[in-house]
């Protein structure tokens, strides 16, 4: 599970990368989207993976690895501005957005190594449309629990969605590295 580790320090590091030079370009414009935005976001990113998937002719010339660094940037995005309160600046210096993104992205490894560790890395032996099926559902869930106004009865919540969306999303990350490194 070391190597587990090591490849999602990786693939989330080269997330953050992005994640910071949108920040220098754009700011933390991201802050005025409302949470069922956010949804919609994250849904057309895994909509299109999915698309791809399928299709025999891709009209844009991007595969799925952007789509996926998406995934996770924008599931990332949700849980910080689910911290934040509606009352807060929409502006951020780029520090406190990079500290946040950091914050949770250490919560979501240390959810992912449990997780890992008690299904014993079976997302190895999952296809990468698995996972694309998987962000799917679970943004049809987040969409239900946002139309029931955040109120679930026994389900977990949006918050736990993101996260595993951002994991769900860098096992596909890995997953497409490690196939690249064997070609």
């Amino acid at each position: 599970m070391s190597n587990t580790s090591a490849q999602f320090d990786e693939q989330i590091a080269s997330c953050r990368a992005i994640f910071e030079k949108k920040t220098k370009d754009y700011g933390t414009s991201w802050r005025v989207l409302r949470p069922k935005s956010l949804t919609d976001q994250l849904f057309i990113k895994a909509q299109r993976i999915q698309t791809i998937e399928e299709s025999d002719t891709i009209m844009v010339n991007e595969g799925v690895h952007p789509e996926f660094i998406g995934l996770v940037n924008y599931a990332i995005i949700g849980l910080i501005q689910m911290e934040l309160s509606k009352d807060s600046s929409l502006d951020l210096t780029e520090s406190e957005a990079l500290a946040l993104f950091d914050k949770h992205a250490k919560e979501i490894k240390a959810l992912m190594m449990a997780k890992n560790h008690d299904y014993g890395e079976a997302w190895r032996d999952m296809r990468i449309s698995s996972f694309t099926d998987l962000i799917l559902m679970k943004l049809l869930r987040i969409k239900q629990i946002e139309d029931n106004q955040g109120k679930t009865l026994i389900s977990e919540g949006i918050d736990a969605g993101y996260q595993d969306i951002v994991n769900y999303s860098i096992f596909a990350l890995i997953q497409l590295q490690e196939q690249e490194q064997t070609k």
